[in-house]
């Protein structure tokens, strides 16, 4: 834009008259406007010079400003647009994750639930298991006295407990080990070894030697009155043991059997762990066997095996800790029910107030 050039600055002198001082200042004011007008005037003229003199150009800059103006509110729009949707979007996901965390939190409570039930079943039963086999082998050693068996129950009621998790039940462990130990000493004769003898004996009995008849001894002197002596010859007096010995001597076969028949019957009470029937058996043998000649060999073998089978003790008596953590573990499961029941108990009230 070119500017009007500039007036040339007017002089004015002022005379040294103070009358003519108002006069020179209203003349050097209106020289002031005259010169503003002027400036005014060259700067509007040069602006409709400047304005006319390419009107294509203009119009041709307006229409790129406008076109692009309305580019800039399209693109405006659009990304308007996308931010609607994605707003709309991250709504959508934001719910869905609010959804997602609630039901994970759901899973979690259910797994939880689970979990907790499972480890109470888990323990429901194994305790069960323990109570059951403590129970068994009690049972077993007051029926059958065999230490050997009711050990191994209690070593596998005491694994079972192992395998729960609370640990308020690791005292009833204690109190299965110290029975434990009582029933491994407390253990008798091997069966198995007694039964070998008991066969062996049932075996020579068997091959004995049969004893000769004996017959009735015969009088050595007619002494007496002759009555007497008839009565004698008609009625014989005799004591019941020695009727019983003279008939084991007279019949060996008898006697092999029945002592064959007891061994059997020691066989079975041994079986039994039955220790006072056993050393009836064995006593009714030694009984049976009374008509044999002791000289002999092979009647001194037997009788030497049932004396030695006559001091085993297969049902030694235990002391009185047997039981002990039966009970142990019924009381803490008691008590551990109890607990378990007493939280409903108030809410059980309140609805029943309600």
């Amino acid at each position: 834009m070119e500017t009007a050039p500039a007036m040339p600055a007017t002089v004015v002198r002022v005379p040294p008259r103070g009358g003519s001082g108002a006069l020179a200042v209203l003349v050097a004011l209106l020289a002031l406007g005259l010169a503003g007008y002027a400036a005014w005037r060259d700067h509007v003229l040069e602006n409709e010079r400047a304005s006319g003199a390419d009107p294509q150009k203009l119009a041709a800059q307006l229409e790129t400003l406008t076109h692009t103006v309305e580019q800039l509110r399209g693109n405006a729009d659009s990304v308007r647009a996308r931010l609607d949707d994605t707003a709309k979007v991250d709504k959508s996901e934001r719910e869905e994750l609010l959804g997602l965390g609630e039901r994970a939190r759901l899973l979690e409570d259910a797994v939880a639930n689970l979990a907790d039930k499972r480890l109470s079943a888990r323990d429901t039963l194994a305790l069960d298991e323990a109570e059951l086999l403590l129970n068994l082998g009690a049972e077993r050693y007051a029926l059958f006295h065999d230490a050997a068996a009711a050990g191994n129950a209690y070593r596998l009621a005491d694994s079972a407990l192992a395998e729960v998790e609370n640990a308020a039940f690791s005292t009833v462990r204690q109190s299965i080990s110290a029975e434990i130990e009582a029933l491994n000493a407390a253990r008798g004769a091997d069966t198995g070894a007694l039964l070998a003898q008991l066969a062996q004996v049932r075996a020579r009995i068997a091959a004995l030697p049969a004893t000769p008849r004996v017959t009735a001894p015969a009088a050595a002197a007619q002494t007496g009155s002759r009555w007497w002596r008839v009565l004698g010859a008609l009625v014989q007096v005799r004591h019941d043991d020695d009727a019983q010995a003279q008939l084991l001597r007279r019949d060996a076969a008898l006697a092999r059997e029945l002592a064959v028949l007891d061994v059997h019957e020691a066989e079975a009470a041994l079986l039994a762990r039955d220790d006072a029937r056993f050393h009836a058996a064995l006593s009714s043998v030694r009984a049976q066997l009374a008509g044999f000649d002791r000289a002999d060999a092979d009647v001194e073998t037997v009788f030497t095996a049932l004396d030695a089978l006559d001091k085993e003790r297969f049902a030694p008596a235990l002391p009185g800790i047997l039981g002990t953590a039966l009970k142990e573990l019924r009381n803490l499961r008691a008590t551990h029910a109890l607990r378990g029941s007493a939280p409903h108990q108030p809410a059980k009230a309140d609805e029943a107030q309600k």
